[in-house]
């Protein structure tokens, strides 16, 4: 290939451009992660890219690297000066090709950090398969450098240790996700990516189509209507690691487009699916060097609420205890309504400063915080003996009160109060992580919560709206519930939910056509509208569906918590911002106008 004497960078600065080599039949001998001391006296082919660089005038050293580690390259000026000179034109994330032999290096100058750290490449060949500008940012891990730039330049942060380590272990949960469930009997079967917009849940992504103008295929929120029809189709164990997509305001575990484990199966009720759900996630985290022990616990969901005010508990952090009744008749009483005592173990002493703040976060959640169990103690005495009875707190123990704080309301909900009280608990809890070590990143506690309610009111439209999804079963005998007294109607769905985190949701679903007409109804669907909407599916339902039941679990989250991340986008290789967009592509972004023609569309132009 030939060179040109300087290569004029957008910048504007000029830079010498070397004459690059071609691969040709070049193969390499080994990775770089691969040559120890027993490699001493061999020849090897190493290739990667240039991670550091030192120029001792006579010794040129690279450190070179690629997805299995780094090998340490030395160039001496006494072996070959031309090799050497060559070597003097080689910067940082250059692509290199080096052959040499393996030398062990002097006791003083071994590099404990590095697997390959006995050792040492000489070189007496290089071939320079491509240059590099400067790098926008260095490739260590410990740097501090703006998403907005990494995300801008995603396929240079890809190359940094602490990404591809989270991208290896994706693939090995995936490839672990698999094999379980290829192991249980199921099938891999794909579902369509353009369907039609059934507007329930989160908006969808609308394509429009250019030949039917005036109508749009919606990108799946998920396969559920497919994977049940799957079932009426006598498929009886169905998974897909499948993209979802939803246009929905974003967090850092959520992304517009995402990935999950969806499966169904048919015959089952929910202690099935159960079994192959923990026996996939035992073999998941596994692949990532991590050991969970099955069967997990489980909880209804008004335990949850009882015991933690969330339906996705943490249960690395003991549950806080309603204590209303001790203290009915009393001056802190909760009018009727909950009264909790949160424990965070072997915090210590705090200060009047974090008292103060505690009881700032109550405020902000409408609660009453009692911070000083010594003044309690005093106040109530045999009050307060039964609520270290019953929470086992201790002298070195957080030990506080909380109600409600505001007017009295019938119509407040009693959970709303609860949900105040466990968002307290979390705060406390995560404000002294450092001290009581509850918040073990490496501990994994998994959690099954059931009979969730079938139904929330939604007071925006004035209707029931359906908790999980309108194709839900109800409980057998709640059945007369749908149309009486919907409120207290239970549904045969459950989470698993791992660290506070609701790792995956699913349920038994409705395997009769009749049953669903009238669970639509409840969702005050008229006929017409249920059959408009979903009509494939009530047909499908009617041609002998056998019972069935599945679930979804967010590989995204999965892996984030595995890998000790905050954010899935550290955990998906070209992920969008916040806002959904993709810097690096420039996405979303505007269309040619013949294009908006063709399919019908115009618009007004901000």
């Amino acid at each position: 290939m030939r060179g040109r004497p300087y290569n004029t960078m957008s910048n504007g600065e000029q830079q010498y451009s070397l004459k690059l080599d071609f691969l040709g039949d070049l193969k390499r001998s080994h990775h770089c992660g691969a040559l120890r001391a027993n490699d001493e006296g061999s020849r090897a082919l190493l290739m990667g890219w240039v991670h550091r660089r030192r120029d001792l005038g006579g010794l040129i050293f690279l450190h070179l690297r690629d997805i299995h580690g780094i090998t340490q390259v030395v160039f001496r000026a006494e072996m070959d000066s031309d090799i050497h000179a060559r070597a003097e034109h080689i910067r940082g994330e250059f692509v290199v090709a080096v052959e040499g032999h393996v030398e062990k290096r002097s006791a003083e100058t071994i590099n404990a950090n590095l697997p390959t750290g006995e050792i040492e490449l000489v070189a007496d060949k290089v071939w320079i398969l491509n240059e590099s500008r400067p790098a926008p940012f260095p490739m260590e891990d410990d740097l501090s450098i703006t998403e907005e730039v990494r995300l801008k330049h995603r396929y240079i942060d890809l190359r940094r240790h602490r990404m591809q380590e989270n991208i290896r272990m994706r693939s090995a949960v995936s490839f672990a996700v698999r094999q379980s469930l290829y192991d249980q009997g199921f099938h891999e079967i794909e579902t369509p990516f353009m369907t039609r917009s059934t507007p329930e849940g989160a908006r969808d992504f609308i394509i429009p189509s250019r030949l039917s103008l005036g109508n749009f295929y919606a990108l799946p929120q998920s396969p559920q209507i497919f994977k049940q029809l799957l079932m009426v189709g006598g498929y009886e164990r169905y998974f897909q690691i499948v993209r979802c997509f939803r246009d929905e305001d974003l967090r850092a575990d959520r992304q517009p487009e995402f990935t999950q484990i969806d499966l169904e199966m048919s015959f089952v009720q929910q202690n099935d699916v159960f079994g192959v759900i923990e026996a996939m996630l035992e073999k998941a985290f596994a692949a990532a060097g991590a050991t969970v022990k099955a069967p997990f616990p489980r909880i209804t969901y008004k335990q949850a609420m009882d015991s933690y005010g969330i339906d996705k508990p943490d249960t690395r952090i003991p549950p806080f205890h309603r204590v209303e009744a001790l203290f009915e008749g009393t001056p802190i009483s909760g009018n009727g309504l909950p009264m909790v005592a949160i424990v965070v173990p072997k915090v210590g002493q705090i200060s009047r400063k974090e008292r103060d703040e505690l009881k700032a976060y109550g405020q902000e959640k409408s609660l009453r915080v009692f911070d000083d169990p010594k003044r309690l103690e005093r106040d109530f005495p045999e009050q307060m003996a039964k609520v270290r009875e019953i929470t086992g707190a201790g002298e070195d123990d957080l030990l506080l009160l909380a109600n409600w704080a505001a007017e009295p309301d019938e119509h407040l909900p009693e959970r709303e109060a609860l949900k105040a009280c466990g968002q307290l608990r979390l705060f406390a809890a995560q404000k002294y992580a450092d001290r009581h070590k509850l918040l073990d990143p490496k501990q994994f506690n998994f959690l099954w919560v059931v009979d969730f309610p079938m139904f929330e009111w939604d007071p925006e439209d004035n209707r029931w709206v359906a908790a999980h999804h309108p194709f839900t079963s109800v409980h057998d005998q709640d059945l007369d519930l749908l149309t009486t007294d919907p409120a207290n109607c239970r549904a045969k769905s459950y989470d698993i939910v791992l660290n506070g985190v609701e790792l995956g949701s699913g349920s038994i679903r409705i395997h009769r056509a009749d049953v669903q007409q009238k669970v639509f109804g409840a969702l005050g669907f008229t006929p017409e509208d249920a059959q408009h909407r979903f009509g494939f599916l009530l047909e499908g339902l009617s041609y002998g569906a056998p019972p069935h039941g599945g679930i979804a679990l967010g590989l995204d989250r999965m892996v984030m918590i595995l890998a000790g991340e905050t954010s899935i986008r550290d955990v998906i290789a070209f992920p969008k911002t916040a806002k959904g967009t993709d810097l690096m592509c420039e996405a979303p972004s505007d269309v040619p106008e013949k294009l908006l023609r063709d399919l019908g569309l115009t618009f007004l132009r901000r």
